[in-house]
């Protein structure tokens, strides 16, 4: 039900009273109890319409705290409002004339404080990434390797075959071109009916130094050639839980301080089992990683998924000098 004209609590100032014509607020306004405010006529026309809502009737959401005010105000109007409803129709009842009320001005509400309605945000869970940073994956063969401090994922490396490199490169001593101190290989062995990881090992180092000391791609000498080279280390090694088998050379060049190449072969954890060749290039000399991150590299090889399955099976790496 619309509250009958009177004057109100004007919803724009709280503290003064506007008349409500029954449908809609005019531009007539009081200081609340003055006296000889007869009910208007024709109110004149106003240039900012009026705000449409009558007593009792809430501004759209979104408001200020002013309009919650407001809001809150006109509400307490509405219930003085329906008081006075009540006491004329009892007033009728009785038999009597109602006589003319002028609504209670009420005080003005007070604006409650805010209540929050937006979602707390909790902390993300702890726990380690599906992509762990110290961990690269080569998904072909089934196994990751650990990455060791100072070395990255492959940036801006033609092969894709790389599974990491030491953090930064150089000016290779050669015929030019862009060198780094290391970089790990794994790649699957097929086209060999062979399948003894001691016989694939022996085969590949020979390839494995020429590919990294002796001639690129492309036919340049980075290095100037290898000069001569020097078996340091061989043996059976237990990887991710496989017997296999490591060659290792110590390579000298014609320019530059050379370095060791690694071929290590062990069957793959995964699919048909086909042997799996990773290669280990260290550049020698004191720019080069040390020798012992080979045989860390190695022990840390575990299968996807696996984080317990790892080395020990059979004869640790040899001497590394």
């Amino acid at each position: 039900m619309t509250p009958p004209p009177g004057w109100y609590p004007d919803p724009s100032a709280p503290h003064q009273e506007r008349w409500w014509d029954g449908s809609a607020w005019t531009e007539h306004r009081r200081v609340p109890g003055a006296a000889g405010y007869a009910a208007p006529q024709a109110p004149p026309p106003s240039p900012l319409p009026p705000y449409a809502g009558g007593p009792g009737q809430r501004r759209p959401a979104g408001g200020t705290g002013r309009a919650k005010a407001v809001a809150l105000t006109t509400a307490a109007a509405v219930l003085v409002a329906a008081i006075v409803s009540g006491v004329l129709l009892l007033g009728e009842d009785d038999g009597g004339a109602p006589e003319a009320q002028t609504p209670t001005v009420s005080s003005p509400a007070t604006d409650p404080a805010p209540v929050s309605t937006a979602p707390t945000s909790s902390p993300p869970p702890s726990g380690p990434s599906a992509d762990d940073p110290a961990v690269v994956e080569d998904p072909l063969n089934g196994i990751t390797f650990p990455l060791p401090d100072g070395w990255v994922r492959p940036r801006y490396v033609a092969e894709d075959d790389v599974m990491m490199t030491t953090d930064g490169t150089y000016d290779c001593p050669g015929d030019g071109g862009v060198c780094r101190h290391g970089l790990v290989i794994s790649r699957t062995v097929t086209g060999k009916a062979e399948s003894s990881p001691k016989t694939l090992a022996e085969q590949d180092i020979e390839d494995a130094a020429d590919d990294a000391y002796d001639r690129d791609p492309a036919g340049g000498k980075l290095f100037g050639g290898i000069e001569s080279h020097e078996r340091v280390g061989a043996g059976p090694v237990a990887v991710a839980g496989r017997a296999g088998y490591y060659v290792r050379w110590r390579v000298t060049t014609a320019k530059g301080p050379g370095g060791y190449v690694q071929s290590l072969v062990f069957p793959s954890t995964v699919g048909t089992e086909s042997p799996v060749l990773v290669r280990y290039v260290f550049d020698a000399g004191e720019e080069g990683p040390p020798l012992a991150t080979m045989d860390e590299i190695t022990d840390g090889i575990r299968p996807v998924g696996d984080a317990d399955t790892g080395g020990g099976v059979g004869s640790g790496i040899g001497p590394t000098d």
